[in-house]
């Protein structure tokens, strides 16, 4: 809760001053207000009684005189237009300038920062002076001028007093917008206060979150079960599982895991004969196999393969059919399918794996002869034989290392593995990589479900089920997401998350 109130403040914050407020907003400085007497009877002596007009008995005496220059601006985030301005749309008038204490002796619109603004400042526009008797303040009115975003124009005036002393009362910019606002702009010098009020919550929400202890005292959150957690099966979703593990200790420290990946078939059986132990998940790429009516599946993410082969075989992409060829012992050199002069060595995972059945689910078909016998690949590696070689591979890792050491390998890998193991070279089928999307339209052939077994249905507030959930609802989630893996709640349909 504390994480989303200090989200939430300041993006609120931030669409009030920007989008609502300040989206449309008509701002005004006063740049120059000064009094001129002085100066000018003392730089030309006598001079202002000659300037008054010859023959106007009612024209004031020029004396008290000030100069006034009002910056008008569209300092919002979109353009002003004529019809923004709250007023009658009879009146042309827009904006009023009061000056108390002072009359209008003489204005002038200067400074356009676009030139076709001149035309809504014209005579017969709006655009004019008054005075105010009873207060004794002088006005200028302004027309409805359309300014662009950042447009702006100033009026420079000349004033004489008309009552008081001393310092003259700051001139007052009158109009409306709507839906906007009309405000000073003032000069930014050192801090704003809301930008330090903004930081000080900020502050505050994080001191908070530091002093609360989230697990209320108890060790572990709500959702941590304590206990010891062993995790067996595939050996491709192996680092997924070890990461996604690290993360949830860090939550849950009372929670002990260790490992034993040595494949999925292997992982089935110990989960099989561990007697409804609740301490022990199978993780496996695929469905179980037959033999297992006690096992309680669920679906966690789609998982990618690709084929990998080692760099000088020079392939970047094979056909569903070549792949099947090699791996019948059809194709003994490179030859045969683009690449060079060099003999074909496939790799297999050994039997029981479950990156080997999605291999042959998938990509080989059932109509797939069983593949030639194999030798270890250290063997092949020293007697380099002439034409194709069959060997396997215990564990997903000693695939890729041998992939990597062995000159005209072919195998099979889970992708994000692959893609990040140096000395391996991917290989797309039939000119598509592996992803989300075309998995979803079944472009790409070679994936499967990554499933969780249990022995039996898990007490809710053992480690297993804590785990599971952690990683179907949890963030866990992010890691699958993070190694390429497709989270089975973020399908569009979850329940079609099947192989």
């Amino acid at each position: 809760m504390l994480a989303v109130i200090g989200i939430t403040v300041p993006i609120l914050a931030f669409v009030w001053e920007f989008v609502l407020v300040g989206r449309k907003r008509l701002g005004y400085r006063v740049q120059m207000d000064t009094p001129v007497t002085g100066e000018i009877e003392s730089v030309y002596p006598g001079v202002l009684p000659q300037l008054r007009p010859e023959g106007a008995g009612s024209a004031p005496e020029l004396t008290d005189l000030s100069l006034v220059l009002v910056r008008i601006e569209n300092n919002g985030l979109t353009d002003i237009d004529s019809t923004d301005y709250a007023s009658p749309d009879v009146d042309r008038v827009g904006l009023h300038i009061h000056f108390p204490h002072r009359r209008v002796i003489g204005m002038a619109v200067t400074e356009l920062s676009d030139a076709a603004m001149g035309d809504s400042l014209e005579p017969g526009t709006g655009i004019g002076t008054r005075e105010d008797a009873r207060g004794r303040t002088g006005i200028i009115d302004l027309p409805k001028v359309p300014m662009d975003r950042g447009d702006h124009y100033k009026i420079l005036a000349i004033l004489q007093r008309t009552a008081g002393a001393g310092e003259y009362p700051p001139p007052q910019v009158r109009a409306k917008l709507k839906g906007g606002r009309v405000a000073e702009t003032r000069s930014r010098s050192g801090t704003s206060p809301k930008l330090l009020a903004l930081i000080g919550f900020l502050v505050a929400v994080i001191a908070v979150q530091f002093f609360v202890d989230p697990n209320d005292g108890k060790g572990a959150t709500a959702d941590c079960g304590s206990g010891k957690l062993t995790l067996v099966g595939s050996t491709a979703f192996e680092p997924v599982v070890r990461e996604a593990a690290a993360g949830y200790a860090k939550q849950c420290a009372d929670t002990a895991f260790s490992f034993e990946f040595d494949g999925s078939d292997r992982g089935l059986g110990r989960v099989d004969e561990g007697n409804n132990d609740p301490g022990v998940l199978a993780i496996t790429d695929g469905p179980k196999g037959v033999g297992y009516p006690n096992l309680v599946p669920r679906t966690l993410a789609l998982s990618m393969f690709t084929m990998v082969v080692h760099p000088g075989v020079g392939i970047a992409n094979l056909s569903a059919q070549q792949i099947r060829d090699i791996y019948a012992g059809r194709v003994d050199n490179w030859q045969l399918v683009g690449g060079p002069d060099l003999p074909v060595r496939v790799v297999n995972r050994a039997l029981g794996s479950g990156t080997r059945e999605t291999f042959r689910k998938h990509v080989l078909g059932d109509d797939q002869p069983p593949a030639p016998p194999a030798t270890g690949c250290r063997t092949v590696a020293a007697t380099n034989p002439p034409g194709v070689s069959f060997c396997e591979a215990p564990v997903t890792s000693d695939m890729l290392k041998t992939i990597a050491e062995l000159p005209g390998s072919i195998g099979y890998s889970e992708f994000s593995d692959a893609a990040k193991t140096p000395g391996v070279k991917p290989v797309t089928i039939d000119g598509r990589a592996p992803g989300r999307d075309q998995v979803l339209d079944h472009s790409y052939p070679f994936w499967s479900v990554e499933y969780a077994y249990s022995n039996g249905e898990l007490p809710s507030d053992s480690p297993a089920a804590a785990f599971l959930r952690f990683l179907i609802d949890g963030t866990g989630k992010d890691v699958l997401r993070s190694r390429g893996n497709t989270p089975c709640r973020e399908l569009p349909n979850p329940t079609s998350c099947t192989p």
